[in-house]
C-alpha cells in the first residue's frame, strides 16, 4: 500500500503540478469546443447529402469516405497529416493539423449517426412539409434535421464525449493538452502522480457528461 500511495498518489506533487495541468484541461476544453461542432457540422452535410441526392456515385463517394475515415486509426491520421504534409511543401501549424484531422474521423461518424436519424423521420413528413409550401431546403432546416437531431441525441452526445478522450492524440503534435502536460510533468518529477491527476480531471470533466448521457438513454427506452 505504501509503495501505491508512494507511487501514485503524492499530494506534493498533485499540489506543484496542479495549476500547469489545469492549464492542459484549459486546452482539452476548448480543443474539444473547437473540433466537436466541426465534426457535428461536416458530418450533418454529409449525412443530408448522403439521404437526398439521386446521384449514385455521389452516395457512393460519401459512403466510401465515411468508412474509409472509420476504420482509419485517428492517430496514424494525425500523424500522416501533420509529420507527411511538409513533403507536399505544406507546413500545417499544429492547431490546423489537429482540426483537420479531427474534422475528418468525426465527421465520418458524426454522418453515420444523423443518417441514421434522417432515415428515422417518416418519408410523410417531408410531404407534409412541402405540402404547406416550404421548400425542400427548408423542409429539412426546420422539420426533418430537427426530429432526426431528437431521435439521436444520446448517440450525439455519446460520439461527443468519445471525442474529447480523443483529444489525447493531440500529445503527439506537441499541442500541449491535458495528457502532454502531465507527461512532461511526469518526466520532471520522475513519478507518475501527475498522470494519475490528469486522469482523475478527465474523470471530472466526463462524469457529468456519462450520467447525461445515461439520462437520454433511460429517456429514450422509455419512449420506445
Amino acid at each position: 500500500m505504501d509503495a501505491l500511495l508512494q507511487n501514485f498518489f503524492q499530494f506534493e506533487i498533485y499540489r506543484e503540478v496542479f495549476p500547469f495541468l489545469l492549464r492542459g484541461l484549459w486546452t482539452t476544453i476548448w480543443l474539444s469546443l473547437l473540433v466537436i461542432p466541426i465534426g457535428v457540422v461536416s458530418g450533418l452535410a454529409l449525412a443530408l447529402v448522403a439521404t437526398q441526392t439521386r446521384h449514385r456515385w455521389l452516395r457512393w463517394t460519401i459512403t466510401a469516405y465515411v468508412d474509409g475515415f472509420r476504420a482509419f486509426p485517428p492517430l496514424v491520421l494525425l500523424i500522416l497529416i501533420y509529420f507527411g504534409t511538409p513533403f507536399l511543401g505544406v507546413d500545417l501549424p499544429k492547431l490546423a493539423a489537429v482540426a483537420i484531422g479531427f474534422m475528418l474521423n468525426n465527421s465520418a461518424y458524426f454522418s453515420e449517426v444523423f443518417r441514421a436519424g434522417i432515415e428515422s423521420v417518416p418519408a410523410g413528413q417531408m410531404e407534409a412539409a412541402r405540402s404547406t409550401g416550404l421548400t425542400r431546403l427548408q423542409a429539412l432546416r426546420h422539420v426533418i434535421v430537427p426530429q432526426a437531431a431528437r431521435n439521436v441525441l444520446p448517440d450525439l452526445v455519446g460520439n461527443g464525449i468519445e471525442v474529447v478522450k480523443l483529444t489525447t492524440i493531440a500529445s503527439v503534435v506537441a499541442l500541449p493538452e491535458l495528457l502532454r502536460v502531465a507527461r512532461d510533468a511526469q518526466a520532471l518529477v520522475y513519478n507518475p502522480s501527475p498522470i494519475v491527476l490528469a486522469a482523475l480531471m478527465y474523470l471530472a470533466l466526463l462524469w457529468p457528461m456519462v450520467r447525461w448521457l445515461a439520462r437520454l438513454e433511460h429517456q429514450a427506452r422509455a419512449v420506445h
